[in-house]
């Protein structure tokens, strides 16, 4: 297959980048990116909860858009909520009852589209950002790691191809146009985790959430099938980065290290606050 429009190969990912921001007045803050499509979260907590939210049993859980000028509209609460389900089960928030942990992320990217601002690499950099600020914050613990990626379908003609019959593509973290002038696509989420039922399989990646879509109403299960497996391999790289980016927080290693196979058990994060045997990898 020819290369895209930018280079890249139908594989391939734009750089990634993965930064512990320091905000202030927040636990915790980190921005991530794919190439110049970047996300800011940040994350407060656990703090004291409104009475009207409080839960007896484990702590709210709130996820706010801010969007980069007025109130947020609709979809951005529809993301918002979308992406609670998405984190809320890599956190153990039975841990702090009748608390908050707030969630406030931001695009740093204004999108060129003022019909659908959220596509999907940008939807990507939102959960990813998200995870690394939940990271930073040592008083939430987590029992996993969310990593998403971005996957569109393309025709070829609109990659840099002499194809005489043009076929769609598979391609991995779109930019903004290539999702604009895509025939579908979407974020891929995965929760890196142990699996408690067997200690000798090591952390597991399993999908949590898609809003994969296909023009025209069209739905291919295979097609759909084979864009989650490009997914899941991108989403091993950003957990790759981000393990390279704690690293750097903790001042360890330096960034653009990469961990070998059989250091992996040494490297792993933790997150052990009083959590009894409850453990999180990256």
């Amino acid at each position: 297959m020819a290369p895209r429009a930018d280079g890249r190969s139908v594989s391939e990912m734009r750089s990634l980048t993965g930064i512990f921001e320091r905000l202030d007045r927040v636990d915790g803050s980190a921005s991530f990116g794919f190439g110049e499509t970047k996300a800011l979260a940040s994350v407060s907590g656990p703090i004291e909860v409104r009475l009207a939210v409080e839960q007896p049993s484990k702590a709210t859980f709130e996820v706010t858009l801010r969007p980069l000028s007025g109130i947020p509209g609709t979809e951005s609460k529809s993301l918002s909520a979308s992406l609670r389900s998405v984190l809320a089960p890599s956190l153990i928030l039975t841990r702090n009852p009748r608390t908050l942990v707030q969630l406030v992320f931001q695009s740093l990217t204004p999108s060129h589209s003022t019909h659908s601002p959220f596509y999907p690499s940008l939807v990507a950099s939102f959960i990813n950002a998200s995870t690394l600020a939940l990271l930073s914050v040592g008083s939430v613990p987590m029992s996993g790691v969310v990593c998403a990626v971005a996957v569109a379908r393309i025709r070829s003609s609109d990659l840099n191809t002499s194809q005489p019959a043009p076929t769609l593509t598979l391609v991995l973290d779109p930019t903004e146009d290539e999702s604009l002038a895509s025939e579908g696509g979407g974020c891929f989420a995965f929760i890196f985790a142990s699996d408690p039922a067997d200690a000798g399989t090591g952390v597991v990646a399993k999908l949590v959430w898609t809003d994969w879509k296909a023009a025209k109403g069209t739905f291919d299960e295979g097609e759909l099938s084979r864009a989650t497996q490009l997914a899941k391999v991108g989403a091993e790289r950003v957990r790759e980065k981000m393990k390279d980016s704690v690293r750097s927080l903790d001042g360890s290693s330096d960034t653009s290290t990469t961990l070998k196979a059989e250091d992996n058990q040494k490297e792993a994060m933790e997150v052990e606050e009083d959590v009894d045997d409850a453990k999180m990898e990256i």
